[in-house]
């Protein structure tokens, strides 16, 4: 299937006292891509899908290579690894040509405001996120030149 592919600029208060992108920024990075995909593309699709909200649960981030400022945006890839009931998994890279910079991976809860409680999936938004399903190898699995290369500090 399909990734969703968003160009994220690195602004130059993006960077931190170590002189690259600091840690909670990549977070906005994940976020400006996955507000991309699920407001505004899938809104495109259909102007009720995700309607009603959602919040997240949970992000994990294996940090693999400093990133630092430059003028050329990075790629942020997303793709659904999970869709459930009431729930669903993205999975992401952020990277150019040559390096990945981050793997990362949020659930997703679609949420009633009104009535604040999590809701489900509509078939609206269950149709639209099958089209980026992509499986992502099980964690522990990787080769060992696989492995991150250096954390960022906080």
């Amino acid at each position: 299937m399909a990734r969703h592919v968003y160009s994220c600029a690195i602004r130059w208060s993006d960077m931190d006292a170590f002189g690259h992108v600091n840690n909670v920024v990549f977070l906005r990075y994940l976020e400006e891509a996955r507000v991309d995909l699920m407001w505004r593309l899938a809104t495109e699709t259909d102007d009720e899908a995700f309607e009603g909200g959602s919040v997240v649960a949970r992000h994990e981030i294996d940090y693999r290579k400093p990133l630092v400022h430059r003028h050329a945006p990075v790629t942020v890839e997303t793709w659904v690894t999970k869709i459930g009931a009431a729930s669903l998994t993205l999975a992401y890279e952020i990277k150019d040509e040559d390096t990945v910079y981050v793997r990362a991976s949020t659930v997703v809860v679609p949420f009633d405001f009104e009535a604040g409680r999590p809701r489900r999936l509509t078939r609206v938004e269950e149709k639209f996120l099958s089209e980026f399903v992509e499986e992502t190898p099980v964690r522990g699995k990787r080769k060992r030149d696989d492995q991150s290369e250096g954390a960022v500090a906080a």
